[in-house]
């Protein structure tokens, strides 16, 4: 069976000690006996690993942070497609969604790229400030939180948490705490890489399990 010629844009090349999705999406799609796929690395910075892996990665292009906006990301991939006709992009990351979604549509008219992604009413009701509320709409467990926006919030996480607690960025980093003491070193440092709110988690101790599912929505 002759397999069909695709280019593919991945992003989430930080192939390092907490790696990024995209090599691994990467590796599957080059096992593919259905597409014969091209690839094209979307990198953030010139030292993700995965740009240098040139036996999977056919050409890279550095794109704006998710914070520059969807105009500078729209610009620098109409650029991007100009030279490489790309036809579907799939990005790995969490903080990057939003701007993709935003583009999905004005990159499929305008360029013929094609996306598979959730809505932003989809994609917002899952992020973890929003656990609680996901948990009891769908039926699901989910461990007690709460986001704060200050450290002078800390110490009246007595009254309704036990320690230890889960100190959690919006988008990544967590770190378990004990003390109220490393609640704030652990706020301070998050708040510095991923900015606010914070959320605080209760502990639940156990063996972690990471389950994805993908479907078509039906």
């Amino acid at each position: 069976m002759k397999r069909k010629k695709v280019n593919v844009a991945v992003t989430g090349l930080n192939a390092i000690d907490s790696p990024g999705p995209g090599i691994p999406v990467i590796r599957a799609l080059r096992e593919s006996k259905e597409f014969d796929v091209r690839i094209i690395g979307l990198s953030y910075e010139t030292l993700e690993p995965g740009i240098y892996m040139h036996d999977l990665v056919n050409k890279s292009y550095q794109i704006p942070f998710p914070s520059s906006g969807t105009k500078s990301l729209l610009t620098r991939i109409g650029y991007i497609h100009s030279v490489e006709k790309i036809d579907v992009i799939i990005p790995n990351f969490d903080a990057e969604l939003f701007s993709f979604i935003k583009l999905e549509d004005i990159l499929k008219k305008d360029f013929g790229i094609k996306m598979f992604l959730p809505s932003v009413e989809q994609f917002e009701s899952r992020q973890k400030a929003n656990l609680n509320v996901f948990g009891k709409k769908h039926k699901i467990k989910v461990p007690h939180s709460r986001m704060i926006f200050n450290v002078n919030e800390i110490p009246s996480l007595r009254n309704e948490f036990t320690y230890s607690l889960v100190v959690k960025g919006k988008f990544y980093d967590a770190s378990i705490a004990y003390t109220p003491e490393q609640v704030v070193t652990y706020f301070n440092k998050i708040n510095t890489k991923w900015g606010l709110p914070i959320i605080i988690q209760q502990h639940v101790s156990g063996s972690e399990v990471n389950v994805t599912a993908l479907g078509d929505g039906k």
